[in-house]
């Protein structure tokens, strides 16, 4: 028996040195389609779910376990008039093998063959579509426990979508210790250039990061013009401008709710920070609003945002204005707004009506415009603007020419659908999901017509399978990126630990 060829071709993922000791003792050669079988109308139970999906060409291989009841797997790829064959519950085609099925073809057949006691069944074939849009070689995002109040293991992490390849950008625990604790969070990217990057670091040695171009500054935006320092990100798409949403957030923990937690800001406000200037200009709105979430048009004319308008309900002096809203926290209505603005002196116009969602009683948040400024892509729930703890949370789509709006039922599924980003070519998306278990976020990605359609999502690919299932992390925030970022992790805990300059 060719033992290295029958390891190629069971393509056993587990980096489980039991596992594959299990799997070499119990081969006896390689995989063979059954001679006689039975036909199926049923799908193969695969995890992840990808039956029918359709990936980029350039992404890495779609590795999946089969969760169908037996003893014996077989499962063939049929490409371009090539086969390959693995035996096992783990699929998991090998780089160069993938490749050969994607290159020059549009879609690959997968068939499942599944034997107990000795007979076969052939589940019914399916196919993975291969589209010649290219995606992004790289994306970001933080990995958290799912937890209200530990976050001291915390890490803004990236990952090469075209392998498995992934590494840390920073940690908290980097100057972290038992006296002293970190929450690193809201990493983003001006044009998905890895080398003009921000986020922010809270509590012990609190400042904003800032990376352009390989200088490398720690900042400190509280003024005594704004209610805090700079949350909530938008980079500018040409000029070296930020804007920012300033929060008062916190946590309230429902008693008689399976939505344990309820997150709202209890004042929010919108600013730009000028990077060469070091200056923090406050936009002036109405103090009753709620303002969050920024985010650019591709031409950098028109600022995007969510707002709340939320006046005090009860009249009695001894109740506060933050704790009356907590108390009426889903009367909390989020519609989107723009504001025009102007380089030359660095302002913004009145706001603009984009879409009122609390006309029908509903919430949107994190609008996101494609790269060709002909959609927004938003989330949206019954009420509030932190939509990751709603599991009635849906994507939408604007169409930003005729001012259409559906509900994307291709993306969506019965829980949480939240954080959203395109692609750098328009062609693909990213959101975060909780279908699997309703605790953990997962990343999936999905191709775009540029029409208005997407197809279905596929999770975001491992080399082990089962890698999701065993995960204890959520993925927050997943933002495309054209390259990886070089600053080493050390070298940004170096910077942390500067003195900060003062915006003015």
């Amino acid at each position: 028996m060719n033992i290295m060829n029958n390891i190629i071709h069971r393509s056993v993922c587990r980096d489980s040195i039991a596992a594959l000791a299990i799997f070499l003792i119990a081969s006896c050669g390689k995989p063979k389609v059954p001679q006689q079988y039975a036909d199926s109308e049923q799908l193969p139970r695969v995890f992840p779910e990808y039956t029918g999906v359709t990936v980029p060409v350039n992404i890495a291989p779609l590795t999946f376990a089969i969760q169908d009841e037996g003893t014996d797997f077989v499962t063939r790829f049929t490409a371009g008039g090539q086969e390959w064959l693995f035996g096992g519950q783990d699929v998991c085609p090998a780089p160069k093998q993938w490749k050969q099925m994607v290159n020059g073809n549009d879609k690959v057949m997968v068939e499942v063959f599944v034997g107990q006691n000795g007979k076969w069944t052939r589940k019914a074939p399916f196919a993975i579509y291969v589209s010649s849009d290219p995606i992004d070689p790289y994306i970001s995002y933080r990995l958290i426990a799912p937890s209200y109040v530990t976050y001291e293991d915390l890490t803004i992490n990236q990952r090469c979508l075209e392998n498995y390849d992934e590494s840390l950008i920073y940690g908290n625990m980097s100057n972290s210790d038992e006296k002293d604790g970190q929450c690193i969070n809201c990493h983003a990217f001006q044009q998905y250039n890895p080398n003009r990057m921000q986020f922010h670091v809270r509590q012990w040695l609190g400042g904003t990061i800032i990376a352009y171009d390989g200088k490398v500054e720690r900042i400190d935006m509280k003024t005594g013009k704004t209610v805090g320092a700079g949350v909530y990100p938008a980079w500018h798409p040409t000029e070296k401008f930020i804007a920012y949403s300033t929060n008062h957030t916190g946590q309230s923990f429902h008693t008689n709710d399976n939505q344990k937690v309820e997150v709202q800001d209890t004042y929010s406000d919108l600013m730009l920070y000028d990077i060469d200037r070091h200056e923090v200009l406050p936009l002036e709105t109405d103090t009753n609003d709620l303002d969050c979430f920024p985010f650019w048009s591709p031409d950098g004319k028109y600022l995007y945002y969510c707002s709340a308008h939320y006046e005090k309900q009860d009249t009695a002096e001894a109740v506060s204005k933050e704790f009356d809203l907590i108390q009426h926290y889903k009367d909390v209505k989020y519609c989107l707004y723009r504001r025009p603005f102007t380089l030359k002196d660095r302002s913004f116009g009145e706001r603009e009506m984009v879409f009122d969602a609390a006309a029908d009683s509903m919430s949107a948040t994190l609008p996101r415009i494609s790269p060709d400024g002909r959609w927004l892509m938003f989330t949206m729930g019954g009420h509030g603007v932190f939509h990751i703890w709603h599991a009635d949370a849906d994507l939408y789509l604007l169409n930003l020419q005729s001012s259409e709006v559906r509900r994307l039922d291709e993306l969506n599924s019965d829980n949480v659908e939240s954080y959203h980003s395109w692609s750098s070519n328009g062609c693909w998306v990213i959101f975060s999901s909780r279908r699997t278990d309703g605790n953990f976020t997962r990343p999936y990605i999905a191709h775009f017509d540029g029409k208005g359609r997407f197809t279905k999502p596929f999770e975001l690919p491992q080399r082990n399978p089962r890698y999701h299932h065993e995960l204890l992390r959520s993925y927050n925030i997943p933002e495309f990126m054209t390259g990886p970022v070089t600053i080493r992790p050390q070298e940004l805990a170096s910077y942390v630990r500067k003195d900060s300059i003062k915006a003015k």
